[in-house]
């Protein structure tokens, strides 16, 4: 069954676009992510421009992401202080970088950064956590223990809080800075960021695993609204029936996900989504050496020019 897209200004398959807004939302409630990083390169892949994808999936996680905060709320696995310190940047992030989107978008540049990008972080990011995520599956079947996590000089910062479900005091310095940054790469990128959000949470500022998950899909739900309402507003990017299909299919994924995520080890949780974000980095990497005239050609909508 063939729909037309108006902004994207093509036809696609409905049930292909809602099968991939499912299981991209079943990865997101798995791993406690937007699922951006898998959902835009999928549509960029399928035809759609960078910038109308980045600008759509925005939505599509958003939803992804309220589903699967509201089985995390209900689990009292979120931080509410910690989640208004990160919203308190994150927010900030999001409109610098949806200013810094519609900046490049007028130079001609925009699908060019988002493909590099994607590129970089993806390959970068999915080898770290894919390795990391080995070494504690192997130290677990051997039964060696973990290394004793130490607390290091991002804990003597000034401005300290408490954050009572996490169990943790900590300078809401660091907080707001990885806020700003997430948000920043979202607006710019389409991804909720939460690939590299959880990591940076459990490994530098040392948030417990119980709380990091529903935490930052808090994030990744604000941000992804107001990265989605300034698209919508600023450069008429959104596609809305578009981003309609997505938010089926991820609602109804991410409930499953988020299900199945609580029956996995941290380990093996770490070490399938370095896996899959590698995986996704390689891919783009190969279709922008191969094909880099189909995928990634710079060109405009005839929208808001």
């Amino acid at each position: 069954m063939q729909l037309y897209l108006p902004i994207a200004d093509l036809p696609v398959n409905v049930f292909l676009v809602l099968a991939m807004g499912a299981a991209v939302g079943f990865v997101s409630g798995m791993f406690g992510i937007g699922g951006g990083f898998l959902m835009t390169p999928l549509l960029i892949f399928i035809g759609i421009t960078p910038a109308v994808a980045v600008a759509s999936v925005a939505s599509h996680i958003a939803a992804s992401s309220f589903s699967g905060a509201l089985t995390y709320w209900r689990r009292r696995a979120i931080d509410p202080a910690l989640a208004s310190v990160l919203l308190s940047g994150g927010v900030t992030g999001t409109a610098l970088g949806v200013w810094t989107f519609t900046q490049l978008r007028a130079l001609g540049q925009l699908d060019l950064m988002i493909a590099l990008s994607y590129v970089v972080l993806l390959t970068t990011v999915g080898s770290l956590m894919f390795s990391e995520g080995l070494r504690a599956l192997m130290r677990t079947r051997r039964g060696a223990v973990p290394p004793r996590r130490t607390h290091n000089w991002i804990h003597g910062l000034p401005l300290k809080m408490r954050f009572k479900r996490s169990k943790i005091y900590l300078s809401v310095i660091p907080v707001l800075i990885v806020g700003t940054v997430i948000g920043f790469i979202g607006a710019i990128m389409g991804i909720g960021g939460g690939f590299i959000l959880v990591p940076i949470m459990i490994y530098l500022l040392r948030v417990p695993t119980s709380t990091v998950i529903g935490t930052s899909m808090v994030l990744t739900l604000v941000t992804m609204l107001v990265a989605t309402m300034l698209h919508a507003v600023t450069n008429h990017l959104v596609d809305a029936v578009l981003a309609l299909i997505l938010m089926v299919g991820g609602v109804t994924g991410a409930q499953f996900g988020a299900r199945a995520g609580q029956k996995i080890r941290g380990e093996q949780l770490r070490l399938l989504l370095g896996l899959l974000i590698l995986s996704v980095g390689v891919r783009f990497a190969i279709e922008l050496v191969i094909q880099p005239a189909d995928l990634f050609t710079i060109r405009e909508l005839g929208v808001g020019t």
